[in-house]
C-alpha cells in the first residue's frame, strides 16, 4: 500500500511538470493606460514649451536661452568674476521666488526663507536642483520650468495648480565648496 502511494505521488510529480504555458495578461488595459499617458504627457510638455515661447517673446530685458533638461533661464544680475558653478556635494544657500508665466506672485523670498542644501545630495524639487547649477556668487537667474521638474500632477495644493509650469527667480547667495 505504502508502495503505491508512493508511485502515484512520483508519477503525479513528474507529470505535472510537463510544458506549463505561461499565463497570459488577463487585463491589457495597462498598456493602454501607458501609451495613452505617454502621450498625455507629450502633449503637456509641447504645450508648456510653446507657453515658455511665447513667455521669452514678451519678455524685453532679459536674454532666454533652453537647456538639454527642457527648462530656460536669463541671468537678472551677472557677475564678471571667474568663480565657479556648484558641483556636486558643494553646499550653497539661496532664495528664491515663484511666479506663474504671466509675473503673477505666488510665493516670495520671505515666505519661502533661504534655502541651504548640498547639491545633488539632499531631497530638494528637481527645478531648483538644477536651477541653482547655473549660477555663480551672487547671480540672479530667472528659470522658466516646466511642470514635471516642479510640482507635476499634484501641484501643491495651494496656490501652485494642477501640470503648471513656473517662473523662478533664484539669487545664489553663498557657495561652499566641498
Amino acid at each position: 500500500m505504502f508502495r503505491t502511494l508512493l508511485l502515484s505521488l512520483f508519477l503525479v510529480g513528474v507529470l505535472s511538470c510537463q510544458n506549463l504555458e505561461p499565463r497570459r495578461p488577463i487585463n491589457k488595459q495597462k498598456q493602454v493606460f501607458l501609451k495613452e499617458s505617454a502621450k498625455r504627457n507629450k502633449n503637456i510638455i509641447a504645450i508648456e514649451q510653446s507657453l515658455f515661447r511665447q513667455a521669452v517673446e514678451k519678455e524685453e530685458k532679459l536674454s532666454f536661452e533652453s537647456t538639454p533638461l527642457g527648462f530656460w533661464y536669463a541671468y537678472q544680475k551677472n557677475t564678471t568674476s571667474n568663480d565657479s558653478y556648484p558641483k556636486k556635494n558643494d553646499r550653497v544657500t539661496f532664495k528664491y521666488r515663484i511666479e506663474d508665466l504671466s509675473g503673477n506672485l505666488l510665493y516670495d523670498e520671505k515666505e519661502l526663507g533661504d534655502v541651504s542644501f548640498f547639491v545633488d545630495q539632499e531631497d530638494l524639487i528637481p527645478a531648483l536642483r538644477e536651477g541653482v547649477k547655473y549660477l555663480r556668487l551672487g547671480e540672479i537667474g530667472v528659470f522658466l520650468f516646466p511642470s514635471y521638474l516642479c510640482y507635476g500632477y499634484q501641484g501643491d495644493g495651494e496656490k501652485i495648480g494642477i501640470n503648471q509650469p513656473l517662473r523662478f527667480t533664484i539669487e545664489l547667495l553663498k557657495l561652499e565648496k566641498n
